[in-house]
């Protein structure tokens, strides 16, 4: 997917990296729209979902879609992230999440997306981020409507 920014950048993007508790799930649950979301963005990116798997659900509630799901050791994670991330390539890859230990690959990703659930976000991965939502379904949607991200980062 290529995204022509004007003042900003043009991504050329080829991976999607999310966070699973607090991004795309809050406790443990996927949240109601982001299925159908991911459904869409598989035609077009690699979808991965790096996580410490707090609740224990992730395999079960990605089940049927099109990703690939990795699940941390407890430590580290932060760093862990970003090592995913630079072995995809990080000027490729888009990255959404909430976490602290999200912040890294947000800020290193070519585009890295912050959003705010019910358990809230990080302050510092709020600050990595170059966009912030206030759902995980209003994050995914902007690569899907292309012209809503253009409208945010433009300078």
């Amino acid at each position: 997917m290529e995204y022509r920014i004007p003042g900003y950048k043009i991504l050329t993007l080829k991976h999607l990296v999310m966070d699973y508790n607090g991004t795309l799930a809050v406790d443990g649950k996927l949240m109601d729209g982001v299925r159908e979301c991911l459904d869409r963005l598989a035609e077009n990116l690699d979808i991965h979902i790096i996580t410490a798997d707090t609740f224990g659900k992730v395999k079960a509630e990605m089940k049927g879609l099109p990703c690939t799901v990795t699940i941390l050791p407890p430590h580290h994670q932060d760093l862990g992230k970003l090592d995913y991330v630079e072995r995809l390539g990080a000027e490729n890859t888009v990255c959404i999440g909430n976490g602290r230990n999200d912040r890294l690959m947000l800020k290193t990703a070519a585009l890295g997306i912050a959003v705010i659930l019910a358990e809230g976000a990080s302050s510092e991965t709020l600050q990595a981020a170059d966009v912030v939502c206030h759902s995980i379904v209003s994050g995914l949607e902007l690569l899907l409507n292309p012209l809503r991200l253009t409208a945010t980062l433009r300078s």
